[in-house]
């Protein structure tokens, strides 16, 4: 195989390899019994054939052992299956606590990033190697997928909602990234690239990159715009709770049930307030959607979030 044409992408994560290797042991388990089957179909169509017309079959009586085997092997290789696949899943879903967070806004036919200290980027991302990030996604118009080859990842990016994936880049490069999920006519020119840097080189881009508000400053900035201070303050009363050391953390609701306040709960309470009505309060936010766009909603649970970051710096 050509060097400048590889059969597979290469791996450039930390569970690209983990990836691969359950991908190659199901092709082999799947060769393996098809090549099996094949071979007996053909072996027991030759010896057991009929071979005059006054020729009757022997009835089968079974055989115990036989029908044990045939059980507990297949049940085995799907039993490390499941776990293999399940540990891996378990992996791929759960970021790690201090994963860098990006989020991304996918629009017909471009991707745009925003980083922690305001850079934006649009159909590129800069990212540093050997230290996770996540990305949290979300669509402004139809459903699109994020995938990134060669670090074995793939999340759909959906409208209305927050998707999330995470990865650790393990060589530096620039690398490709697609849209996998048919989203209009320009769907196949829905490209991107993932820059990865080594962490100096990082720290020289986020330094030279254009900087802007961050989002938490610009989701703070929003905040005070749409007048949320106004109920949502330590001091006011019932009109909502307040937001300080919220995300994160249990929220008990109405009718006895708790969620956990993370953005997808954040989103829902500011686009359908009715939905999840905190205990204690009444139901007197109006919805506030088509008022932020899917960028000033990042931004406005960034600031909530940094409201959590300086409650507990307090706390220490």
């Amino acid at each position: 195989m050509r060097l400048d044409f590889p059969l597979f992408p290469e791996q450039a994560s930390t569970v690209a390899g983990r990836v691969d290797a359950l991908y190659f042991f199901l092709v082999a388990v799947s060769v393996v019994f098809s090549s099996l089957i094949f071979m007996l179909v053909g072996y027991f169509a030759v010896k057991y054939r009929r071979r005059s017309d006054a020729e009757w079959p022997r009835p089968i009586l079974g055989d115990l052992r036989l029908e044990l085997l045939w059980t507990i092997v297949p049940l085995g290789i799907a039993l490390v299956m499941f776990v293999w696949g399940a540990s891996l899943y378990f992996t791929i879903s759960r970021p790690p606590a201090e994963a860098l967070e990006i989020s991304v806004v996918a629009k017909q036919w471009m991707w745009k990033f925003q980083h922690p200290g305001g850079q934006r980027e649009i159909n590129a991302l800069h990212v540093p190697m050997g230290r996770p990030v996540k990305l949290t996604m979300t669509s402004e118009d139809v459903i699109h997928s994020f995938f990134v080859p060669v670090f074995r990842v793939k999340m759909d990016v959906l409208p209305g909602r927050y998707t999330s994936m995470w990865f650790e880049a393990t060589k530096a490069g620039d690398y490709h990234s697609f849209c996998a999920e048919y989203c209009g006519t320009q769907h196949s020119g829905m490209l991107g690239r993932v820059i990865v840097l080594v962490p100096a080189q990082y720290e020289r881009w986020l330094s030279a990159a254009a900087v802007g508000e961050s989002p938490a400053a610009a989701g703070a900035r929003l905040f005070q715009q749409l007048g949320c201070q106004n109920c949502h303050r330590a001091d006011s009363g019932e009109k909502g709770p307040a937001l300080d050391g919220l995300f994160g953390r249990p929220v008990r609701l109405q009718g006895g049930a708790t969620v956990f306040a993370d953005e997808a709960y954040l989103r829902e309470s500011i686009f359908d307030p009715n939905a999840k009505i905190v205990a204690g309060y009444r139901q007197v936010m109006p919805t506030f959607r088509g008022q932020i766009s899917e960028e000033g909603l990042f931004q406005i649970i960034a600031h909530i979030k940094s409201l959590t970051k300086e409650e507990t710096a307090k706390a220490r």
